[in-house]
C-alpha cells in the first residue's frame, strides 16, 4: 500500500500531477485545489490511495490525513467512485462536507458534478456518524490555504529542521498571527523562520 508520496513535481495537469520519486515518474490525481497549487520542479508530499482495478492501478494524492479520510469513506457509499470522490473533494472542503452531513443537507453534493440526487442523499445517509469537522491546524489552521501551509513546511524542512518540528512551528505562528501575515509562502516562511531561530535548527528526522 502507498501511503504517501514525496518527491518533485515533473509536471502539473488540471487534476493530475507527476512527481519523481527515485527516477520514476508518478502520476498522481489530485483535486483541483492542489493542482492549482503546485508548481513544476516543487518539492510536494501527498498522502495517498492506491486503487486497484483490473485494468489499472490509479494513485490519488492529498495534502491533508483529513482530505484522505473523506475519500476513503466516500469510497464507501453506493454508487460513488474514485473520481466521483475527488469531485467531492474538489468542490467541497472537509468542513463543509461534515457540516452537510451533521445538518442532513444533500444539496452541496447535487452541486458537484456527475454526483444525481440519489448518490447526494445517499453520501449523507451513509456518512452520518463517520466524518467529522477537521481538526485545527490540521489543513493549515484558519484563514490559512493548506497549500500554503504545506509548502512552507517543505521549505523548514529543505532548510534543515525536522518535519515534526516545521509543522509546530507553522501551526503555532498561524494561530498567533493576522490574516495579511500569513496570506502568502514568503510571509508565512519568514515569520515561523523568525519563531524557530538559529538556536532551535536541527538535522532533518530529529
Amino acid at each position: 500500500m502507498i501511503s504517501s508520496v514525496r518527491g518533485t513535481v515533473l509536471h502539473v495537469e488540471p487534476d493530475a500531477v507527476v512527481i519523481e520519486v527515485g527516477g520514476v515518474g508518478l502520476s498522481v490525481a489530485v483535486t483541483s485545489q492542489v493542482a492549482r497549487a503546485t508548481r513544476a520542479g516543487a518539492t510536494v508530499m501527498l498522502h495517498t490511495s492506491l486503487i486497484v482495478r483490473e485494468d489499472a492501478l490509479s494513485l490519488f494524492g492529498f495534502e491533508s490525513r483529513d482530505d484522505l479520510h473523506v475519500f476513503t469513506q466516500l469510497l464507501g457509499v453506493t454508487g460513488v467512485g474514485p473520481k466521483s470522490a475527488l469531485g467531492v473533494l474538489s468542490t467541497l472542503t472537509v468542513g463543509q462536507i461534515a457540516d452537510a452531513v451533521a445538518a442532513d443537507d444533500d444539496a452541496p453534493f447535487r452541486r458537484v458534478s456527475g454526483i444525481g440526487p440519489k448518490t447526494a442523499k445517499l453520501i449523507v445517509v451513509q456518512l452520518t456518524g463517520k466524518i467529522a469537522a477537521p481538526t485545527p491546524g490540521a489543513s493549515g489552521g484558519a484563514g490559512v490555504p493548506p497549500a500554503i501551509a504545506v509548502q512552507v513546511v517543505q521549505a523548514l524542512v529543505g532548510l534543515g529542521w525536522s518535519e515534526r518540528i516545521a509543522a509546530e512551528a507553522v501551526q503555532g505562528v498561524v494561530e498567533s498571527s493576522g490574516d495579511a501575515d500569513r496570506a502568502s509562502v514568503p510571509a508565512l516562511l519568514r515569520l515561523t523562520l523568525s519563531v524557530l531561530g538559529p538556536a532551535r535548527k536541527e538535522p532533518v528526522g530529529g
